[in-house]
């Protein structure tokens, strides 16, 4: 079976950070960091070019196909931040908690592991804290091996 294309790297995170353009871009994925930083308890890995990930986990997908991936993280990109929140694409009680506090969020869009935000100042931050520790929580409880 073919390894994913997305893997850990061994480029700095604040290196990768301190490049993003624009400037305000680069200040809110400085707070991101620091939130993520906060929440997880973890020091972020970039995982390919542009993804910076929290904690990993292994698991087996039904089809026999072997993944490793990064719990949480983030990506910001040139037209929004992009969040990777797993937790609730793997548990249906994380998803309806993760949905209610997203009407309390602010501005933002949904994919299906993903929260994309154009800028900071659009959300409530304590809100995206609180989304994020649960999703933590529930990756935690559903892969404890890393």
């Amino acid at each position: 079976m073919a390894d994913a294309k997305t893997q850990i790297t061994d480029v700095d995170p604040a290196d990768y950070i301190d490049a993003v353009e624009p400037a305000n871009r680069r200040e809110e994925a400085k707070v991101l960091d620091a939130l993520f930083r906060r929440v997880t308890g973890e020091a972020p890995k970039m995982w390919g070019p542009s993804l910076i990930g929290y904690g990993e986990y292994r698991t087996t997908y039904e089809s026999g196909r072997n993944v490793h991936w990064m719990r949480t993280g983030f990506s910001p990109r040139k037209a929004k931040h992009s969040l990777y929140l797993m937790g609730g694409y793997c548990d249906d009680i994380t998803a309806a908690h993760g949905a209610e506090a997203m009407t309390r969020l602010g501005k933002h869009s949904t994919g299906k592991s993903c929260l994309y935000v154009n800028k900071l100042a659009d959300i409530d931050l304590a809100v995206l804290e609180e989304i994020i520790a649960e999703d933590w929580q529930t990756m935690l409880r559903l892969f404890p091996e890393g």
